[in-house]
């Protein structure tokens, strides 16, 4: 009899190299491995990938390339293309017209921001308490949204108008002589600030009010149970409770203020020039008219980063203004 002195492992290592000597076609478990952990960290980049590129092709595009216009002399009809370098920006600074512009936008900026927001703040708290009807009024605020600009501003043109407007009508009834809106640099900034507001007063009014809803009902129950009426309440837990969406409001606000360019056209019938005396001509209507109006592409450029630098400079100003104001930290 014979007897086999092999040892025992002998019998796993050649498992292991039938293992090993699989067939090519079989599946891996360390490649189901590996794409597993792809799927897992590109996933998240794919989903969000069509955005980012929409913004690269629309948006970052667009923008560095009007850094480059604005360094020539740039003309579409006769094809100019002549680099001048920081030239246009030493002429913008020196240019009357422009900063005419600025203060005519800082100017309405302000006469239609503030009050937006506050009333907005307002309509908001009375939307939050409990009304009949309720739904009917938080749907009624936001039909300004919905009508058409160009509605709107030949409404307002005719309530503002000269002779036979309705606030013209309104003023003569308390023994006040009729006022020439388009003609004064004041009274066009009221005008256009008027129907700026008439627009966005609820869109703001109803992100307050999304906010306010999101605030619990304890702080409240408390603070009535301690004896605080409804305007301490109001200014004591609704506000700073606010003060995120109120930055978010402020900052868009300022943005879309310092924009400002279809209501002033409209009021004015269509003309760039905002009045005889550019009384109400604002910095993107500035833009606009001197580079589709007077062909002069790399100046419109140049104004259009400045309008660029003026946005993010107030909007930084009044990020912080709100934060101290608020008491943030």
């Amino acid at each position: 009899m014979s007897v086999d002195v092999r040892p025992a492992s002998s019998g796993r290592h050649r498992a292991g190299r039938a293992q090993r000597s699989a067939p090519p076609g079989a599946p891996r478990r360390g490649w189901r491995t590996r794409l597993a952990w792809l799927d897992m960290r590109a996933s998240p980049y794919l989903f969000i990938s069509p955005f980012y590129i929409v913004f690269l092709i629309f948006g970052a595009f667009p923008l560095v390339f009007t850094v480059w216009v604005s360094l020539h002399d740039w003309e579409l009809a006769s094809g100019l293309r002549e680099f001048t370098g920081l030239q246009n920006y030493r002429e913008l600074l020196g240019d009357e017209a422009f900063w005419h512009s600025v203060v005519n936008t800082i100017g309405i900026f302000f006469m239609s921001t503030v009050p937006q927001l506050l009333l907005a703040l307002w309509v908001a708290n009375l939307l939050n308490r409990r009304l009949r009807a309720s739904t009917f009024y938080r749907i009624g605020v936001v039909a300004p949204m919905v009508t058409s600009t160009a509605a709107v501003a030949i409404v307002f043109a005719q309530l503002f108008a000269r002779d036979y407007g309705v606030v013209n009508w309104l003023l003569g009834q308390v023994g006040i002589d009729p006022i020439d809106w388009q003609a004064s640099r004041g009274w066009s900034w009221v005008a256009i600030s008027a129907m700026v507001d008439w627009r966005w007063t609820g869109y703001n009014a109803l992100i307050y009010l999304a906010a306010m809803q999101a605030i619990p009902k304890d702080l409240y129950e408390a603070a009535a149970i301690d004896g605080a009426s409804r305007v301490r309440q109001f200014w004591q837990i609704t506000v700073p409770m606010l003060r995120p969406t109120i930055i978010f409001t402020v900052i868009i606000s300022t943005i879309g203020g310092l924009q400002l360019f279809t209501e002033p056209v409209l009021f004015g019938s269509g003309r760039m020039d905002g009045g005889p005396v550019h009384q109400y001509q604002t910095v993107a209507m500035y833009m606009f008219d001197n580079a589709f109006r007077s062909d002069a592409y790399g100046y419109g450029a140049a104004i259009a980063w400045m309008l660029f630098l003026m946005i993010i400079v107030f909007s930084l100003l009044n990020f912080l203004f709100v934060r101290r104001a608020g008491g943030a930290r």
